[in-house]
């Protein structure tokens, strides 16, 4: 039997007022998951005050369905559910390519580190850990949905860049490594695009977080590694270069 890991519901009352409605783009759409009803409602519940468009799913597969007829701006997962947990729904999720630009959270009372580590390598941008108390939830979602507006990187100078032996295209948001494609979940794609906006140089990690993820968004002190871990597996690690205490960096050699 599952814990609820929120507090009391009439804790709900200490968020703030209905604001006006989001100006990143009208209406915003979220989609939260999880197979526990009072979670649902709870979430729901706050995030309609901030005149979100709220929709639910208690299972992997039914979130599919929805996701793939709304096309959210955001989907909050659970991590334990029946049938279909919410990594695999993750990396289901990760392979329509309508939803490429979704941004995916899990909202989780497993803190373990091997969860994170696996719900960030299924695709997903972020991993909240509950309980958490609704104004730092709201703020979380608030920080992730910045993103929209702000783009991940203000520094994009081409839509398509040639790297080496790679080929990177933003507009369609795709990789090609000696005309071969390579797929990328988003934030791996958004790591290598800012890389490859300068070869040679070393992006630290502080810089990574800020043109990535957002200055207001925390995520947990694995979340780079894991990214970059699994980039280098699918660019290759001759590519991703681990400048130890300092950062990464993309470098080309004769031959990559």
């Amino acid at each position: 039997m599952k814990i609820c890991y929120f507090y009391r519901m009439e804790n709900i009352l200490e968020t703030t007022t209905p604001k006006k409605t989001n100006e990143i783009m009208t209406p915003i759409k979220i989609l939260l998951v999880d197979d526990e009803p009072d979670i649902l409602e709870f979430l729901k519940y706050n995030l309609l005050q901030e005149d979100y468009q709220v929709f639910t799913a208690e299972n992997g597969l039914e979130a599919i369905k929805i996701a793939e007829i709304e096309n959210p701006h955001l989907i909050i997962l659970d991590v334990m559910m029946p049938e279909v947990d919410g990594v695999e729904t993750c990396h289901r999720l990760r392979a329509i390519p309508e939803l490429k630009n979704t941004i995916i959270t899990f909202l989780s009372a497993r803190g373990e580190e091997y969860s994170q580590i696996a719900g960030l390598e299924a695709g997903a941008d972020d991993y909240i850990q509950k309980p958490i108390r609704p104004r730092l939830l709201i703020s979380r979602v608030k920080a992730l949905l910045r993103r929209l507006e702000n783009g991940s990187n203000s520094d994009n100078f081409s839509n398509s860049l040639q790297v080496g032996i790679l080929t990177i295209d933003k507009e369609r948001f795709e990789v090609f490594k000696s005309g071969e494609k390579v797929d990328l979940a988003k934030k791996e794609f958004d790591i290598l695009w800012l890389l490859a906006q300068k070869p040679g140089k070393v992006y630290g990690r502080e810089e990574i977080y800020r043109k990535v993820w957002g200055s207001d968004v925390i995520v947990g002190n694995r979340t780079i590694d894991v990214h970059i871990s699994k980039l280098r597996e699918k660019v290759g690690a001759e590519i991703i270069k681990t400048i130890k205490g300092i950062g990464y960096k993309i470098s080309i050699t004769p031959g990559s």
